[in-house]
């Protein structure tokens, strides 16, 4: 209670200051063109969500010397519509790093050919291109050289926050030891158990997402909230993430991979008691065929083909994949050195019951318990260790090549959404559909249907039977429900046990109720400012966009926030320690304005 209480009063008297604004505030001077005309005008876009971040960072700016225009849209596609047009001179914007990785969190942004390229400087692509080659340990230094070259040399961009991620659990229904909580990885539902495990076949575990209208249930055809936890829990990747990021085999098709010396080659060696299921009626069936080597390799050179599939979403995750290999040759494993200085083979063997005597291309003759086993290698077209991240996610999912192949056979570059049906078409799963519902699930469960309101996803009955990483209940119901007040009210009315994604100003009401837990942990997710480097008066004036950077003070957005926000420096902070910290330097900042207005 101290320390609500103590940021209570911050919050009070930064209010009382006029240090805060309120939204009329925001609304009554936003469009303003009013003020020393003397002092540089700087236009900020946001979205009416970032309402309270505009409110501070407003004022702080105001403090430093500017005049600030506010260009606030009512949604993201408004926001980007302004911010194409290039209609700002700062934009606050967010970025989650849903790899666990720190080259997904700077390549797409701070390289010269991104997809969302912030800038294009060819020192920082050097940068990226060598981090990425390195191990942890090694790579630290490269991205603290990375992040004082563009936010303290260059003033590319500007920090706010790290955000947390937070979910409410109903621990009267639900072993609350069982609900995890990643920074990146979606939803875990296999782990998740009762109280009474009498439940477990009679009762579904009742959850919630806010989007409803589904992009693929092909997990290389989309990388949102729609499918994200839906194709994580229907599709077996090679490895996983824990909850702290740390890449593993736990719980993944692969009993153990190793990482060859040079960081260019990695091996996978494959557990045989995976089956793919399919729906029957409002049930999941084991097909029988096994998910093997062959799969493996069809799905993951279909990932990365940016002409596999028609609108292709997650290919430029996956095109530093070279080749993907079955290996047939014993010796290619003994021959090898992995990075720990034992052989690939020893690497792979390591907490494995049986060793491995023999390999096997054919999936159908892998016998781990006799050690026959099946081995993919992929080999990447130069060093590059953070690959197995984007292992971990959920496009690097395992489809069953027979069952895609057989769905998929229209020409991709004449397929026509309103006559061909691919592998995954939501429209193939709705409640009364004219389709067949095909899809073959290598995960812990598989969609038997939805409506509007919600999908019903039954557990694989081929998926790890008998083992840890069986699926406890045999049912999961994924309830739509968009506006977050309403799915808060679903949990605390024990219409859903668990609800991802608390809103920071509603902990308390969570914390407040008998029968819940809230569950926190450290997001990937950083707030920053983007500056226009196109078409505005920061673009060419580095002094300029270090004034503002230097005008922020990340312990106001902290305070007001009840502490709920961790210090950021990039994209970057919550995954690299670099040693870097932004501190508020008003006297600097105004030297660095008034230096700018000289040039």
């Amino acid at each position: 209670m101290k320390k609500l209480s103590f940021s209570f009063l911050i919050v009070l008297a930064l209010l009382l200051a006029g240090c805060v604004s309120t939204e009329s505030d925001v609304q009554e001077e936003g469009s303003s063109g009013d003020g020393d005309a003397d002092k540089p005008t700087i236009e900020i876009l946001a979205m009416s969500t970032d309402e309270n971040n505009v409110n501070i960072l407003r004022d702080q700016l105001t403090n430093t010397g500017f005049n600030v225009e506010l260009n606030i849209q009512p949604d993201y596609g408004s926001f980007t519509t302004q911010r194409e047009a290039g209609n700002y001179d700062i934009s606050i914007n967010g970025w989650t790093t849903v790899t666990g990785n720190p080259d997904y969190a700077v390549r797409s942004l701070f390289t010269s050919d991104g997809d969302n390229a912030l800038f294009a400087d060819e020192k920082a692509d050097e940068l990226v291109e060598e981090a990425s080659t390195q191990l942890p340990g090694e790579y630290e230094e490269t991205y603290k050289e990375l992040e004082e070259h563009i936010v303290f040399d260059q003033a590319y961009l500007a920090p706010l926050y790290i955000s947390l991620k937070a979910q409410g659990i109903n621990h009267d229904i639900i072993n609350e030891e069982t609900v995890r909580l990643p920074k990146s990885r979606a939803a875990v539902w296999e782990n998740v158990d009762y109280n009474d495990t009498s439940l477990r076949d009679s009762e579904p575990l009742l959850v919630h997402q806010a989007i409803g209208d589904l992009t693929s249930l092909d997990p290389i055809k989309g990388n949102d909230g729609s499918i994200n936890t839906l194709n994580t829990n229907m599709y077996v990747r090679l490895v996983n993430l824990t909850d702290d990021d740390e890449v593993v085999s736990d719980g993944s098709l692969s009993l153990n991979h190793a990482i060859a010396e040079g960081s260019q080659e990695f091996y996978f060696l494959l557990r045989d008691d995976i089956n793919f299921a399919k729906v029957d009626g409002d049930t999941a069936v084991d097909t029988g065929e096994r998910v093997g080597a062959e799969d493996v390799q069809f799905s993951l050179e279909r990932a990365k083909d940016p002409n596999s599939v028609p609108d292709h979403r997650t290919y430029s995750l996956h095109e530093n994949m070279e080749t993907i290999e079955i290996v047939n040759d014993l010796s290619e494993l003994e021959d090898a050195s992995s990075i720990d200085g034992n052989t690939v083979k020893q690497a792979l063997e390591e907490g494995v019951d049986t060793k491995i005597e023999a390999l096997t291309s054919d999936k159908t003759e892998a016998d781990n318990d006799a050690g026959t086993y099946q081995v993919v290698k992929i080999t990447t077209a130069e060093p590059f260790p953070q690959v197995l991240n984007y292992l971990a996610h959920q496009s690097a999912g395992i489809v069953s090549k027979e069952q895609v192949e057989s769905i998929n056979t229209f020409d991709v570059e004449d397929y026509d959404v309103n006559e061909d049906i691919a592998y995954g078409d939501q429209r193939t799963v709705l409640e009364d559909s004219d389709y067949e519902n095909t899809l073959y699930a290598s995960g812990p469960y598989i969609m038997v249907s939805k409506n509007d309101y919600e999908a019903d996803f039954v557990k694989n009955p081929g998926y790890m039977p008998g083992t840890d990483y069986e699926p406890k209940i045999s049912e999961v119901v994924v309830k739509f429900i968009q506006d977050p007040e309403s799915a808060l009210s679903a949990l605390r009315n024990n219409e859903i046990h668990i609800l991802n994604g608390v809103a920071e100003n509603r902990y308390d009401t969570v914390e407040e109720e008998d029968n819940l837990t809230l569950q926190q942990n450290e997001s990937n997710g950083i707030t920053y400012l983007a500056f226009n480097l196109n078409d505005s008066i920061l673009a060419d004036n580095v002094a300029l966009r270090q004034a503002v950077l230097h005008s922020i003070n990340q312990d106001e957005f902290i305070s007001f926030y009840e502490g709920n926000k961790l210090p950021a420096v990039s994209t970057l902070s919550s995954l690299v320690d670099t040693g870097l910290e932004l501190k508020a330097d008003p006297e600097q900042a105004k030297s660095l304005l008034e230096e700018g207005l000289a040039e």
